[in-house]
């Protein structure tokens, strides 16, 4: 992986990557307009225990923009600038211009009765492609070990500011969940704290550890591969599984086969077959029904904070969507109002479907 940085004209960083050939730029770096003011901040939710992100600024972003015009497509027009400069390069990271979180938070004014604070973090967009059209799933595995590289990469960067302590990088993909821009992107989200999910699994992984003196992960990877009915694709170093407490129809994890904390700690070795098994999982999602399926794909890894976790699971968690009734999972009543989950459909099941599946390869 080669990388270089840059200054985009309003002041937010770019950062460009190749799988190695020298990066080269053709004409100015670009931005698409002014300099946002954000001003983001936390509001404490007494009976959730949690912290709620507000960034009214994120009104003003590009949403669902004509087909004549892509911010996240390299600039061809000077008169009308997109985020990314042309030039030869596989990815680009970039600073969002509309953030959730953002490092320079002011401090906001009280609110009565409710814990404020700024919210102080750090969002950027990750560009999987030149190609507007392209999906991970239909990109090269090259690229979505490339990917890997860039996800360890960011994650390093951003933990360097030790104000950060979590970070986690994700794609969300499809209108079904709210996507605002077509183009293949995803996101990396910043946190000045460990947020609910992380803290949970932390304090259960950590139990674990004192209970059985092993971390969980490679135990659960023995029971899934003992047991065979929920077990996707096998490789070495890495496997995808639907998970035998599924809350999602079809929801795959992909994880390497040893406990491991971050993207960085994973060998070479391992970061090809977890880029392999990631893009496998991809493109039988998408052959499930013949269609793109829309998806969320969240990146966990440990806390930033310099500490040491030897029990935590690295691991990719992907959530279909479809509307298709009684296929696919909506948040409704007992899981946005109790937290508890329900699905209409057996792990069991589902896996052997996703096996059942012939995939394309590269």
């Amino acid at each position: 992986m080669i990388k270089a940085d840059y200054v985009k004209p309003d002041g937010r960083r770019l950062t460009l990557y190749t799988s190695g050939r020298p990066v080269r730029v053709d004409g100015p770096i670009p931005t698409p307009g002014d300099a946002v003011q954000a001003t983001p901040q936390l509001r404490w939710h007494p009976l959730r225990g949690e912290w709620v992100m507000y960034a009214a600024h994120r009104q003003g972003r590009p949403f669902l923009p004509p087909p004549g015009y892509n911010p996240l497509a390299p600039t061809v027009d000077s008169e009308n600038p997109t985020e990314l400069p042309s030039g030869d390069y596989d990815m680009a990271v970039f600073q969002n211009r509309f953030p959730s979180l953002s490092l320079d938070a002011p401090t906001p004014a009280d609110v009565q009765g409710v814990p404020v604070r700024a919210g102080v973090g750090s969002c950027e967009v990750v560009v999987f492609t030149q190609d507007p059209e392209a999906t991970l799933a239909g990109l090269p595995t090259a690229q979505l070990r490339l990917l890997i590289d860039v996800w360890a990469d960011r994650t390093t960067v951003l933990a360097q500011d030790d104000r950060i302590r979590s970070v986690l990088p994700f794609e969300n993909r499809g209108v079904e969940v709210g996507v605002t821009l077509h183009h293949p992107h995803g996101q990396l989200y910043a946190y000045n704290h460990i947020p609910p999910v992380q803290e949970k699994t932390l304090a259960n992984m950590r139990g674990y550890l004192q209970a059985t003196g092993r971390p969980w992960l490679p135990d659960f990877v023995a029971q899934e591969l003992q047991a065979g009915l929920r077990v996707v694709h096998d490789t070495t170093h890495a496997l995808s599984v639907v998970p035998p407490f599924a809350r999602y129809t079809y929801e795959t994890w992909v994880m390497p086969k040893r406990a491991a904390a971050h993207l960085s700690d994973l060998t070479d070795a391992e970061r090809d077959d977890f880029a392999a098994t990631l893009h496998d999982a991809l493109r039988r999602l998408d052959a499930l029904f013949g269609v793109r399926m829309p998806y969320l794909m969240t990146v966990h890894q440990a806390p930033v904070d310099g500490e040491a976790y030897p029990e935590w699971p690295l691991h990719i968690e992907l959530y279909p969507y479809l509307r298709a009734p009684g296929r696919m999972k909506y948040l409704a009543g007992t899981e946005q109002g109790a937290g508890e989950f329900a699905n209409d459909a057996m792990p069991e099941q589902k896996a052997a479907e996703l096996r059942a599946l012939t995939t394309s390869g590269d």
